[in-house]
C-alpha cells in the first residue's frame, strides 16, 4: 500500500513516467492505479484527441506500440492504456524494443492482472529501467485484518474485531470484494462510525444464527443440532450460501485445524501467525482439536475434496445441494 501511495504522489508531483507496467496476482491496486491515471493525467478536454483505451484480447503489441509511437494533438502527452494485458501473455516480450527506447510524450499504461512476469528477463529490466514496474501481490488472510483497518480509517471509520475478521472470513483475500463492501457500510453508516457485526450481518448478507461462521463453529464443537439446522437453511438458500463456497471454507478449517495439531508451540498468538487466521478465530481451533483428532482430520480432509469434486458436478448426478452438506456432515461425525 505504501508503494502504491507513492506512485500516486510522485505522479501528483509531476514525476510522471513514460510506461506504467502494473503487475501481479492481486487486481485491485492494479485497478486503481490505472483509474487515477486514466482520470488524472489529462484534461477532459485534452481526453478526447490523446487517450486511447485499449483491450489485451482485441489487439497485438504491434497495436500498443503504433498508438504509443503517435504525437499529442494540442497537448503535453497522450495516454495510452491497455486493460486486460494479461491477455497478450504468449507475445509480450515483444514490448521489449519500446520499451527500450519509448515515446517520451506517451504514457503507456499496461494493466497486466492476475500473472507477473518473470523479473530475470530482459523485457521487465527494460520496462523497469525505463518506465515504472509495479507488482500487486495477493496479501495473506491474515494480513487483511490490517488492511481493512487502514483503508477505514483513512475514511474515517472504525470497525470491530469481530466484523473483521467476519469480512476476512467470508471474503477472503479478494480484496476488491471486500472493497465494494466497505463501499455500500459507507453509504449506509455516517463517518466515524464503528462497524460492528451487527452491521455487517444487516448488510452484506449474513444471517445472524444462519451463516458459514456459526456453520463452521456448530461442526467444530460437535454441535450436530445446530450444523444440520444450519445446513437446511443453506440448502434452502442456495444462491447466497453455494455449496462450492461452504466446502471451501470449511475445508480451509479443516486444513488448518491438521496444521494446528502438528504445532509444538499452540499458545493463541503462534497459532494466529501459524495458521494465519484471525487472533478472534484461535478459539475455535482449539475446540476442535479437542474434538478432532489427528487422525480423524486427515479423514475429513479427504472426504471433503470429494464432496468438492461432486459439487462442480462430477461424478455425482447433479445431486442436490442439501445431499452434499448432509453428506459433508455425516462424513464429519461419525
Amino acid at each position: 500500500m505504501e508503494e502504491v501511495v507513492k506512485i500516486i504522489n510522485d505522479i501528483k508531483a509531476g514525476n510522471i513516467r513514460p510506461i506504467y507496467f502494473l503487475m501481479g496476482e492481486e487486481p485491485y491496486y492494479i485497478d486503481k492505479i490505472t483509474e487515477y491515471l486514466e482520470e488524472n493525467l489529462l484534461t477532459e478536454d485534452e481526453k478526447g484527441f490523446n487517450q486511447m483505451v485499449l483491450y489485451g484480447r482485441d489487439i497485438t503489441i504491434d497495436d500498443i506500440v503504433a498508438n504509443a509511437k503517435r504525437y499529442p494533438m494540442m497537448a503535453e502527452r497522450q495516454v495510452v492504456i491497455v486493460k486486460e494485458a494479461q491477455e497478450l501473455s504468449r507475445t509480450i516480450e515483444q514490448l521489449e524494443k519500446y520499451a527500450e527506447n519509448p515515446q517520451p510524450t506517451t504514457v503507456l499504461v499496461m494493466a497486466y492482472k492476475y500473472k507477473a512476469l518473470d523479473k530475470r528477463k530482459k523485457t521487465i529490466k527494460a520496462l523497469g529501467k525505463n518506465g515504472l514496474v509495479f507488482e500487486s501481490k495477493k496479501l495473506f488472510e491474515n494480513q487483511v485484518g490490517n488492511w481493512i483497518k487502514s483503508i477505514l480509517k483513512s475514511r474515517g471509520y472504525g470497525i470491530e474485531p469481530k466484523a473483521m475478521a467476519m469480512l476476512v472470513e467470508f471474503l477472503g483475500n479478494d480484496l476488491s470484494r471486500i472493497a465494494n463492501e466497505l463501499n455500500k457500510l459507507e453509504i449506509i453508516l455516517p463517518k466515524g462510525s464503528t462497524i460492528t457485526p451487527h452491521h455487517i450481518e444487516e448488510n452484506i448478507g449474513f444471517s445472524k444464527d444462519f451463516n458459514v461462521f456459526e456453520f463452521r463453529k456448530a461442526i467444530g464443537e460437535k454441535n450436530q443440532l445446530k450444523a444440520y439446522q444450519i445446513a437446511n437453511y443453506f440448502a434452502q438458500n442456495q444462491k447466497e450460501h453455494p455449496i462450492v463456497m461452504t466446502n471451501g471454507l470449511v475445508f480451509s478449517f479443516f486444513s488448518a485445524l491438521l496444521q494446528y495439531h502438528g504445532l509444538k508451540d499452540k499458545s493463541p498468538g503462534n497459532t494466529a501467525k501459524m495458521l494465519k487466521v484471525s487472533p478472534y478465530f484461535v478459539n475455535d481451533y482449539i475446540t476442535a482439536a479437542h474434538n478432532y483428532p489427528m487422525k480423524k482430520v486427515s479423514a475429513i480432509v479427504g472426504k471433503l475434496r470429494d464432496v468438492d469434486v461432486k459439487s462442480k458436478g462430477v461424478g455425482a448426478n447433479a445431486l442436490p445441494q442439501g445431499d452434499l452438506l448432509k453428506e459433508m456432515l455425516v462424513s464429519i461425525f461419525n
